[in-house]
């Protein structure tokens, strides 16, 4: 009973979901307005858990002194003053809260992403290597898309940035569409698996 409740509860959300997807009706628009006002309220809880795993994780690393725990005190103490501080003293535009995200979150989070560029350039490196047919012309295109946005491709000739622009817009568009079709048909796949009962992770226990 334990397992079979939360697989009827699964196959009856997800079943109803679909349907209501596809019924332009006012009942259907009601329905799905609910579950998305329910669905933040199990988002709160789910953060709660969240924190509370976090909370654990990084006890338990303290405790038994493993690899980076000094960089376990500085993840919980800088949630317990964020907490702190968007409790008590608001998370408005002007508010410390708010500072704090800007002058530190945000500054280390662009340093984090500037770098992806060095390892976009370490992964071009290896991609470009022209061993095959396929990456020689994936070498060809990089190369032309390059030229195309920059100022060289047309000091070079007037028609690179249009033919740069051609090949982001129809071979490269072509591949995207691909790839989203492949993702679309496997999110469907994973989805029907779930609410089938098929796929049962979530459930826990290793089944």
């Amino acid at each position: 009973m334990k397992r079979n409740l939360p697989l009827l509860i699964c196959f009856v959300s997800g079943t109803v979901m679909v349907v209501q997807f596809f019924i332009p009706h006012p009942v259907s628009r009601d329905l799905y307005t609910i579950s998305s006002k329910w669905f933040i309220v199990v988002s709160a809880f789910a953060l709660v858990l969240a924190v509370g795993n976090l909370i654990r994780s990084h006890y338990n690393k303290l405790k038994r002194r493993l690899e980076g725990w000094p960089y376990s005190i500085v993840t919980l103490a800088s949630l317990g003053v964020m907490a702190v501080i968007g409790l008590f003293f608001g998370v408005k535009a002007d508010s410390t809260f708010q500072k704090i995200y800007l002058n530190i979150q945000a500054p280390l989070g662009a340093t984090m992403f500037s770098l992806l560029a060095f390892f976009m350039a370490s992964a071009a490196y290896r991609a470009f290597r022209a061993r095959s047919l396929e990456a020689t012309l994936l070498l060809v295109a990089a190369f032309v898309v390059m030229l195309g946005v920059t100022s060289l491709g047309s000091f070079i000739h007037d028609k690179v940035p249009d033919f740069a622009e051609w090949v982001l817009k129809v071979p490269n568009l072509a591949a995207q569409r691909g790839i989203l079709f492949g993702i679309a048909f496997g999110a469907i796949a994973t989805a029907l698996k779930i609410i089938l009962g098929i796929e049962r992770g979530y459930l826990g226990g290793g089944s």
